[in-house]
């Protein structure tokens, strides 16, 4: 914490603060230590603050490594003013039920569906209660859903019974059933493996385990051995996502730190690597999001300029949203960049508990943009009717939101070197950015999408630790990217990926014929 201007640094001996000590108990202060008790005071306040910054970074690390609540407004302003003095709905005034964790028959849709027909009675026949009036068929049956457990990867084991002649020694097998394929482990197999360890984070030693309690073994070793094969198999399919990604109008960016033991072990004192990053890209192509991941030893902008080699010529700059850091920005392609209002937000949510009526006012200000642009969506407009209707409604809040910043620090409101000064600093000076909303259209308010993405690669990295090599990271890329589109595009990816092993072959000549917004249930 640094001194104001104003402020002197307090230069006192041991006798002279004794002896300050005992003019203070016998209420005798001279008119010369006042100075001292007033730099002793601004002294204390320069420590309280840079204590509380302190707590504030480790309240921070405390959120990363272990979680944290949502930063809706409800949990954020939790006991400042009327905010959380009860969960009652404020448009019915009525305290919401819990949940009862159960779920309907039409979530089940990945499970074998068995028509059941009533044993006796059919549409039209009399009915057997008041054998009067005719019984027929209601639209809705009446379903009953029953859970079984099993192992993700089952195995089928063939016994053929083999026949031998006595004379000449030749043995006669049956052919196998066309159910059993030719290959020992089916399609599904290979994307069921794909799904967990790339979309669920379990990592291969952990289904390893899981298969063997269960008496199904498959190695980690075998799991690896499948994916690798498969990813050399479906490289085309990944070319053409990241060809369509390249051309979107809107791209998020951001990313996350990661490990890859071979690059680790090729550093070098005198050139040491800056770092090994996970990058993950969410485009807009033609109202198909696309999500792609980017392990190595490149920032986040690197990678996006790499993309953006790939792009059409002729076609306009696309709108990048992102956080402020500098490394998120390509270098060498223009792009039309916005910064992300929930990032700004941010810290004024990780002041509240020091600063709660300043920090209350900005939440509730942007809560009002938020909740605009969540009417919108519902809405269905445009992008030109949306950022119409955002500077009807969402420009003068930003405007007062502007001016508040602007006068707390002007008129002196707040310690420019405070933790809330920092946050109004930030908001300033990125203010054109962080509006984008409000002259581009199609600019969205903030950079979720591309961090919800990279929840996947937080996940394997909390649960797999590391990457071995530059080649693993590759495949965990690979399928990542087309796990997080097919859930983009509504699609599920274990069905999908079953889908496109079949159909290997075929997807070597024509991939763009296999991107997840391609499949249907009747294609796989």
């Amino acid at each position: 914490m640094r001194l104001k201007k104003s402020q002197k640094r307090l230069q006192i001996s041991g006798s002279q603060l004794k002896a300050l000590q005992g003019r203070i108990r016998d209420r005798a202060l001279a008119d010369e230590d006042w100075d001292v008790v007033m730099a002793m005071t601004e002294t204390v306040e320069c420590l309280a603050q840079a204590l509380a910054e302190k707590e504030t970074a480790i309240a921070r690390l405390c959120k990363y490594l272990l979680g944290a609540p949502t930063e809706t407004a409800r949990n954020v302003l939790k006991g400042q003013k009327n905010h959380g003095a009860s969960s009652t709905d404020p448009r019915s005034g009525k305290t919401p039920p819990k949940g009862h964790g159960r779920k309907p028959a039409s979530a089940y849709e990945g499970g074998a569906k068995v028509h059941i027909d009533h044993p006796s009675l059919h549409p039209g026949d009399r009915c057997p209660g008041c054998e009067k009036g005719k019984v027929y068929e209601l639209a809705l049956p009446s379903v009953f859903v029953r859970i079984v457990g099993q192992a993700p990867l089952q195995a089928t084991v063939y016994e053929r019974t083999r026949l031998r002649c006595n004379l000449c020694g030749e043995v006669f097998t049956p052919e196998l059933p066309p159910e059993a394929g030719e290959a020992k482990h089916d399609e599904s197999a290979a994307a069921m493996v794909a799904v967990l360890k790339y979309g669920c984070g379990m990592p291969f030693h952990r289904l390893e385990r899981l298969q063997a309690n269960l008496g199904q073994p498959v190695p980690a070793s075998t799991q690896w051995d499948i994916l690798q094969k498969a990813a050399v198999d479906i490289a085309p399919l990944h070319d053409a996502l990241e060809s369509c990604a390249a051309q979107g109008e809107l791209m998020h960016n951001d990313d996350t730190t990661a490990k890859i033991l071979s690059l680790l072990g090729e550093q070098e004192p005198e050139n040491p690597r800056t770092g090994i990053f996970t990058t993950g890209i969410v485009s807009l192509w033609q109202d198909h999001r696309i999500a792609l991941f980017k392990t190595g030893g490149r920032h986040a902008g690197a990678n996006l300029q790499n993309l953006l080699a790939a792009r059409a010529t002729g076609l306009p700059p696309p709108i990048q949203m992102c956080d402020a850091l500098s490394r998120n920005v390509p270098r060498q392609y223009a792009t039309i960049l916005a910064n992300c209002l929930a990032h700004a937000r941010r810290q004024f949510v990780e002041l509240i508990e020091r600063f709660p009526d300043e920090c209350t006012h900005v939440i509730e200000e942007l809560a009002k943009v938020y909740k605009h642009d969540a009417l919108i969506k519902e809405q269905g407009l445009s992008p030109a009717q949306r950022l119409a209707s955002h500077q009807e409604h969402s420009g003068p809040v930003m405007e007062g939101l502007k001016e508040w910043c602007e006068t707390q620090l002007g008129e002196n409101l707040v310690e420019p070197n405070s933790g809330l000064g920092k946050a109004v600093k930030y908001m300033l000076k990125h203010w054109k950015k962080l509006a984008r909303f409000l002259e581009i259209p199609g600019t969205p308010l903030d950079n979720n999408i591309a961090e919800r993405a990279l929840k996947y690669a937080i996940l394997h990295r909390k649960n797999a630790l590391f990457f071995k090599t530059q080649n693993g990271a590759n495949v965990g890329d690979l399928f990542m990217s087309l796990i997080h589109t097919a859930q983009l595009a509504g699609v599920n990816p274990l069905k999908y990926l079953t889908w496109v092993f079949k159909n290997v072959k075929i997807l070597q000549s024509t991939p763009s014929d296999f991107l997840p917004w391609r499949y249907r249930e009747d294609t796989g």
